[in-house]
């Protein structure tokens, strides 16, 4: 049997310890958030985006927003109670997470970083980073929420 990269086998394992229902569909590599919909036959409100975050110097958080929407900093800064938030670059979040930019989720980082949601997952079945280039991982997105113990907040601003 061929063995499963890495990143797909952390986040397995971590949505087995966590108890979530996940199924992981490969798929070629997508230039935008819209192909990757489109290839998978959901809406990009369906992708959940997983960003990390940076707090202050070696503290992070996770940011999950629909594909539909864009963070709102000041809606995030006052859910996270930060005066400051920034997005690292994508060395420092692969040493924060342990995924590269792009394959980002909580599911299986190097650390249990806090974890926020927008509202807008709950509801919903919804697509996330897998682990590694071109598999998305599907999840009852209030069963992912529940899992992580995420904060939901009204943290996003919808896309121009």
């Amino acid at each position: 049997m061929e063995s499963l990269p890495a990143g797909r086998n952390r986040v397995l394992a971590a949505a087995a310890h966590l108890g979530l229902d996940v199924e992981v569909v490969d798929r070629p590599p997508a230039g935008s958030l819209a192909e990757a919909a489109e290839m998978l036959g959901i809406t990009p409100a369906d992708i959940v985006k997983s960003l990390v975050v940076r707090r202050k110097a070696g503290e992070y958080l996770f940011v999950l927003v629909p594909g539909d929407a864009q963070i709102s900093w000041p809606k995030l800064r006052a859910a996270a109670g930060a005066n400051k938030l920034m997005l690292p670059s994508a060395d420092e979040a692969f040493e924060a997470t342990g995924y590269a930019r792009g394959t980002i989720t909580p599911l299986g980082s190097t650390v249990a970083w806090p974890v926020f949601a927008a509202p807008g997952i709950r509801g919903r079945r919804v697509s996330m980073g897998a682990g590694e280039h071109g598999a998305s991982l599907f999840v009852d997105g209030d069963a992912l929420v529940t899992a992580l113990d995420a904060t939901v907040a009204e943290i996003t601003d919808p896309r121009p």
